[in-house]
């Protein structure tokens, strides 16, 4: 993402705490800061992507993060996966030194942050978002940025969108067995669930690397999709509403978590259900 944000024209300054990241940056172009105020120094518009609401929370906010050491006027747009409740608390933090703030959440996995096609889904006052279109579009599909209300609405909504992702991996992963075990030909069972009513985007295309070469995607960890299930689960929580079943492919995953460790691939819950039946999913097993 900080590549194509220095492709596309604009004077980028780079900081993470890991050195190979910030070495990464560096060699796309970017200048490496010395710190997060280093990093955010005169800047207009500051671009966070963070593991979770702990990390957004202590860059942003508190005496020694980015929005105290940004100058008034200047914009932060917070890509991150992370909580209500921290937003809130950085979208105060912003006001009170009188910087804007956006939350923008991307989606697309790996490929799509090489590919620059992310989806973006966006909260916040309308003019802000306006002013970093030219930013997401650098990262982003154009035609894929989606302002979908006030401050918070992109967390809500990327939290929903990676629910309901996982609850389709969990679903393929038991029909796909299933239907294995019970003779069915792979290729045949895949072809005809995709040309049918219960048909997904998961199942027709984001699972094919698994199916092609046995790809769980280990560029989004499992340490990720649990922390965002159980964000998911608290805004289910915060808002009053039952969610057995989310609460139930949570724990699936969790299960896939300790099964492959915090650094297994995303796709690890399909992994999962090949060693309970005993089947490898791949056209050629």
């Amino acid at each position: 993402m900080c590549r194509h944000v220095v492709q596309a024209g604009f004077d980028v300054s780079a900081y993470d705490l890991d050195p190979a990241a910030l070495a990464r940056a560096a060699g796309a172009g970017a200048r490496p800061a010395a710190g997060i105020g280093d990093c955010v120094s005169g800047a207009d518009v500051l671009l966070t992507s963070l593991p979770g609401p702990p990390q957004v929370e202590d860059v942003l906010c508190g005496p020694a993060g980015a929005i105290a050491a940004m100058t008034a006027g200047a914009l932060v747009v917070e890509m991150s996966t992370s909580s209500l409740q921290v937003g809130r608390r950085a979208h105060a933090a912003a006001a009170a030194a009188g910087v804007e703030l956006i939350d923008a959440p991307v989606a697309g996995q790996t490929i799509g942050a090489e590919a620059a096609t992310l989806s973006i889904y966006v909260g916040g006052d309308a003019g802000a978002v306006a002013r970093s279109r030219p930013l997401l579009e650098a990262v982003g599909n154009r035609e894929r940025i989606f302002h979908v209300g006030p401050a918070g609405s992109g967390y809500t909504v990327k939290l929903l969108l990676n629910l309901t992702w996982f609850i389709q991996a969990v679903a393929t992963a038991e029909a796909l067995t299933v239907g294995v075990k019970a003779g069915v030909d792979l290729a045949k069972l895949h072809g005809a669930l995709v040309d049918s009513p219960a048909s997904s985007v998961f199942l027709a295309r984001d699972v094919l690397p698994l199916l092609d070469r046995g790809d769980y995607d280990e560029g989004f960890s499992m340490r990720l999709v649990t922390k965002d299930l159980g964000l998911a689960l608290d805004l289910a929580r915060d808002v009053g509403v039952p969610v057995e079943l989310s609460a139930l492919v949570e724990q699936i995953h969790r299960r896939a978590r300790a099964a492959y460790g915090d650094a297994a691939g995303e796709m690890s819950a399909v992994r999962l259900y090949e060693d309970l039946a005993a089947v490898k999913l791949r056209w050629d097993a």
